[in-house]
């Protein structure tokens, strides 16, 4: 099992809509067409994760993904896949499916942004959050 802590920050303009993907980034939100991302100012993109992650990831480890804010928490739940090539210097997609780019972490997720409880979304919303955001990987 592989652990990996870190944190990103909140911003207004996220609202968390999006049905069928979930999206941490290490950018600003630049618009208002981003309804997939939960938190913006990553420490981290999928580029810079530990290899020993990565690895797991790419060999279909069960994964999840713990979201902290504002004492409320919530876990999604998927899968890595052999296609990963976790490249993406600022972004890590969360989805329901599994299709497969450089910006995928995890596929067949059990929630999408849409899904995450309305009062960790108030959390996330806010400019001064602070969200700490755990993966774990080889999680049976």
């Amino acid at each position: 099992m592989v652990r990996f802590v870190f944190y990103a920050r909140g911003d207004p303009r996220i609202t968390a809509l999006h049905p069928t993907t979930l999206e941490i980034t290490s950018e600003e939100i630049k618009s208002d067409y981003g309804d997939c991302i939960v938190a913006t100012s990553a420490e981290v993109g999928l580029a810079g994760l530990p290899e020993e992650l990565k690895r797991a990831a790419r060999q279909g480890a069960e994964m999840v993904m713990i979201i902290e804010a504002g004492g409320l928490v919530e876990r999604v739940r998927g899968r890595g896949h052999p296609s990963l090539t976790l490249s993406s210097e600022s972004e890590m997609v969360l989805r329901r499916s599994q299709y497969v780019c450089e910006r995928t972490l995890m596929v067949s997720s059990d929630k999408a942004a849409v899904d995450l409880e309305r009062a960790l979304v108030e959390q996330l919303k806010k400019q001064d959050s602070r969200i700490k955001i755990t993966l774990i990987v080889g999680e049976g």
